[in-house]
């Protein structure tokens, strides 16, 4: 049996970004194409095939301890943008106050793609989703500056439609307008995952 079945969504890349120094703030800038490297996004402040720990996972390793990047990009849904730009009183929110790194359109709830699924672009690169991208408070300060009383209702407003981290499994070139492929995990869902997430 295979590992990965071709789901019947196809996606379409509408955005692309790139954080180019977080030290500068997580917005990003927008970009028409890019290349895909193992290290993520070339120009990606959050790229490498390493990188240090953050608060989500204290519960494994102590902070800044030195992982593996398996959140080099992080992708959204314009979908689900939309649904976050209505709770918070906007008409649209640009991605780029998100520090996301690329915008699809097409598949639906986004946000809770199984981790291990891949994305496959026509130049063969794959991405491949790692976990669900739960919101913080930065993305709130990028949207107040950019449209003041708006920004503090953001984190509630985007619980469950955030998006997902992913990695690069391959390399390849990624454009605006590209079609995007789902292969989505055959394994079933683990039957205890209820009761272990309570």
């Amino acid at each position: 049996m295979p590992a990965l079945v071709r789901s019947e969504y196809t996606a379409r890349i509408t955005w692309l970004g790139r954080v180019p120094d977080r030290d500068s703030g997580m917005r990003a800038e927008p970009l028409d194409r890019v290349p895909a490297q193992m290290e993520g996004f070339e120009g990606e402040a959050h790229g490498g095939l390493t990188r240090p720990s953050c608060s989500r996972f204290t519960m494994l390793y102590p902070r800044y301890t030195t992982v593996r990047n398996t959140r080099q990009i992080s992708i959204v849904s314009a979908e689900e943008l939309a649904v976050i730009a209505g709770k918070i009183g906007l008409d649209t929110l640009n991605p780029s106050l998100l520090g996301a790194s690329m915008v699809v359109e097409g598949i639906p709830d986004f946000s809770h793609v199984p981790p291990g699924s891949r994305l496959r672009m026509p130049s063969g690169a794959v991405l491949t989703i790692d976990l669900e991208n739960g919101p913080c408070v930065q993305p709130g300060r990028e949207i107040e500056a950019e449209a003041p009383g708006h920004g503090k209702a953001f984190k509630p407003a985007a619980e469950s439609l955030r998006g997902v981290t992913a990695w690069v499994e391959r390399e390849g070139e990624l454009a605006v307008n590209d079609a995007v492929e789902l292969f989505l995990p055959t394994q079933p869902a683990w039957a205890p995952m209820a009761v272990a997430a309570q």
